[in-house]
């Protein structure tokens, strides 16, 4: 058993309610389930049964009463989790991402050195393969074969007791080089 505790439905109801009658009147229900008192008091609730929550959550305008500008600096607080925010190179402290968008502009305007050119994307199968043997592209033979000997020898099941975990990750090894060797040999070799 999880030493967790089982989360509850969002519609189940709540283990801490009051046992009281549900709070809309006329309602002989029992309100089983919390919704704030109001947006200034949001610690605080009211207890309604499954029906009239759902009422009451369905009417609930969190921004009722509020202006034009109260309403955009309660969005601006909520978009910093209510956190206060410096601006970006203060506290004497000058950012990376600045100095780096200002070489950027710089070179630019003032035609600095060229940019390397974008790397062509690699196949999926190809990325997967470098990926299972630790290697980056591009790749030599000698560099694929004495990778693929390390780990063959490394995950080998008599190495490894028959472990089979060990077994999985040599036929992926395995895959992955003969798919890497076959790309390697249908290249062109330089002279």
């Amino acid at each position: 058993m999880s030493s967790t505790a089982r989360k509850s439905r969002f519609h189940s109801p709540d283990p801490a309610a009051p046992q009281a009658p549900c709070e809309s009147p006329g309602c002989a229900r029992t309100g089983d389930f919390k919704a704030p008192k109001s947006p200034q008091n949001l610690r605080e609730f009211r207890w309604f049964c499954l029906d009239h929550v759902r009422a009451y959550n369905s009417s609930w305008d969190f921004y009722k009463g509020m202006n034009a500008d109260e309403i955009e600096a309660e969005m601006r607080a909520d978009s910093s989790w209510q956190r206060p925010t410096w601006p970006l190179g203060k506290l004497g402290a000058r950012s990376y991402a600045t100095a780096g968008l200002e070489a950027e502009i710089a070179a630019f305007a003032f035609g600095g050195p060229p940019r390397p050119a974008p790397k062509p994307e690699l196949p999926k199968e190809l990325r997967e393969a470098l990926n299972v043997l630790g290697l980056t592209w591009p790749l030599d033979m000698p560099t694929l074969r004495t990778r693929y000997k390390e780990l063959a020898k490394r995950h080998h099941p008599d190495m490894n007791h028959g472990d089979a975990h060990a077994v999985e990750k040599l036929k992926r090894i395995n895959l992955a080089y003969a798919t890497l060797r076959g790309k390697l040999t249908a290249q062109p070799q330089p002279d």
